[in-house]
């Protein structure tokens, strides 16, 4: 786990895996989303986008997954992650059950990440002056 970008509301991690996987976190400790502020559910919504666009442009996954989940970690956060037809789990959730040895030759995910934390630095911050 490394950390690609933050501001004082969000940070956002990566997860070791052999698939393209973020992990986005509010810097406070809220335990659901209705305990978020506007403001915050506003940036965690447009991070969100933003990530999924350049995932599928970057990768050409099968599938995006968007999961929240937080039973182990009752911190919210939020899991993207590209899916492929190839990854040991597909069609399964990365935390079912192993479907076959993965056969992935994908794009670097350290560039992927620099990447995203440039363009991520430049649209956020125009997106906090934009309320």
């Amino acid at each position: 786990m490394s950390i690609i970008y933050q501001n004082e509301l969000i940070r956002i991690e990566t997860e070791e895996s052999e698939i393209p996987w973020l992990k986005i976190f509010t810097q406070e400790p809220y335990k659901e989303m209705s305990e978020l502020p506007h403001t915050i559910k506003l940036e965690i919504f447009e991070l969100l986008d933003i990530i999924e666009k350049e995932m599928i442009r970057y990768y050409q996954p099968d599938k995006i997954n968007i999961a929240s989940f937080g039973n182990y970690v009752p911190h919210l956060h939020w899991h993207i992650m590209a899916r492929f037809k190839e990854d040991s789990y597909f069609p399964e959730p990365m935390w079912g059950t192993r479907q076959r040895e993965a056969d992935l030759n994908l794009p670097d995910f350290q560039a992927f990440c620099e990447m995203i934390a440039a363009e991520l630095t430049t649209k956020v911050r125009s997106y906090e002056y934009s309320f």
